[in-house]
């Protein structure tokens, strides 16, 4: 790190990193700063994220589990969490679909037509967002997949976890981003998507300084107010992949109202 910088550290969920999403996003707000803060970013699952920041190991959070989230907050950890955007949850797939997804009408149906016919399906395995809402979905089917044939858990991030799944010709459950991401580098197809289960909710927090005095609190609320901001929501509007938004504004949504009426 060049002299006279200061590191700002996020706790980030893997997706936000392996979109491609803070490739763009982190340089934008350095530059923002005139380079004098340089931004570290630690990419984990969002229950690993949480465990990093309540050691006093990260400034601030990127993640995507709004139970934890609020939890972490009533807990003294954190402080002035703020929504920044949301994306879907899909369920991908091998293409030929040999569970008959396609036609489920909720993502419950769907987890059971794989466990009635014995589809192979990779979870991430990991305590990440994306993981935590794939057993809730389980549970509400009223399935405990663990120790099935069919069932595997990658212990993963997300990109590895497609690729395993790629690999098995399995189904799994991933954010619309990263999968938009790898997809000209896997197989796989999106069978199943559009059920409110699947919404996928992305929040800022800074960790409490009160807690932790040597946080860099300031610097942390410098990156929220920048990435809820029109400028940083517009970023997150327009980022594409093969011409699909990954991810929508939520601090500031007429900001997508207003790329769709240029377009």
């Amino acid at each position: 790190m060049a002299k006279g910088k200061t590191k700002l550290i996020i706790a980030s969920t893997t997706s936000t990193q392996n979109s491609g999403l803070l490739d763009i996003l982190v340089p934008a707000y350095e530059k923002a700063t005139l380079f004098s803060l340089k931004v570290e970013i630690i990419a984990v699952g969002t229950g690993k994220a949480i465990r990093i920041a309540k050691k006093g190991e990260a400034d601030m959070l990127f993640v995507h589990d709004p139970f934890r989230e609020e939890k972490f907050v009533a807990e003294g950890y954190g402080v002035n969490r703020r929504a920044v955007m949301h994306n879907d949850f899909v369920i991908a797939g091998p293409g030929n679909d040999p569970a008959r997804i396609k036609s489920a009408k909720t993502a419950i149906d769907a987890f059971e037509e794989i466990a009635e016919k014995g589809g192979a399906f990779v979870s991430r395995g990991d305590d990440s967002g994306t993981n935590i809402r794939e057993l809730d979905i389980w549970d509400d089917a009223g399935i405990n997949p663990k120790g099935k044939g069919w069932y595997f858990e990658a212990g993963a991030n997300m990109k590895e976890t497609l690729m395993l799944a790629d690999q098995k010709k399995a189904y799994t459950l991933t954010d619309m981003g990263t999968f938009l991401n790898l997809e000209p580098k896997i197989g796989l197809k999106i069978l199943f998507r559009e059920d409110k289960m699947l919404k996928n909710f992305y929040s800022v927090i800074a960790v409490n300084p009160d807690r932790f005095p040597h946080m860099k609190y300031r610097e942390a609320m410098d990156f929220i107010a920048f990435v809820t901001s029109p400028e940083g929501q517009k970023i997150i509007a327009i980022y594409k992949r093969h011409g699909v938004n990954l991810f929508y504004p939520d601090a500031v949504p007429c900001v997508m109202h207003a790329n769709k009426k240029r377009r």
